[in-house]
């Protein structure tokens, strides 16, 4: 089934990041950013302007919150998606341990890809491989897709 022009752009411009350095709390393509700089950067070149601003947030936010800030943020201004209606253009968030909150974002690009910034390395395609399917918490899909 092809995808909507919404999903089709958010897929294409997840993609234009790929190669961006990793920068914990940045937001700039081809300069630097973290994963949910990454999904800010999508929001704004396809939806416009973002619907809140940053809050501050540490490396090891989640560890020391344990309140799952990142989904709760995504539920004001997202649709939740089933896990197994996931679909290109949505987003997806993965926690580390069962225990924790959800802190790490992807946009998936196919079914079987997602596009993601991971800290020590730049943003990237890769397989949502089993590994990443086992900690998948959430999906959300952007407004208008």
């Amino acid at each position: 089934m092809p995808m909507d022009d919404t999903r089709a752009r958010i897929v294409a411009e997840a993609r234009h990041w790929i190669g961006t350095p990793y920068l914990h709390r940045a937001s700039c393509r081809g300069h630097g950013t973290d994963c949910l700089g990454l999904v800010r950067g999508v929001w704004r070149a396809v939806i416009g302007a973002e619907p809140e601003g940053l809050p501050s947030y540490a490396p090891d936010w989640a560890e020391a919150t344990r309140a799952e800030q990142m989904a709760q943020a995504a539920l004001r201004h997202m649709r939740a998606v089933p896990l197994a209606n996931m679909t290109p253009g949505d987003v997806l968030l993965f926690r580390w341990r069962a225990h924790l909150p959800a802190k790490h974002a992807a946009i998936l690009v196919s079914a079987e890809r997602m596009v993601h910034a991971h800290d020590g390395a730049a943003v990237a395609e890769v397989f949502l491989a089993p590994w990443w399917r086992r900690h998948l918490a959430h999906a959300f899909a952007f407004p208008g897709a």
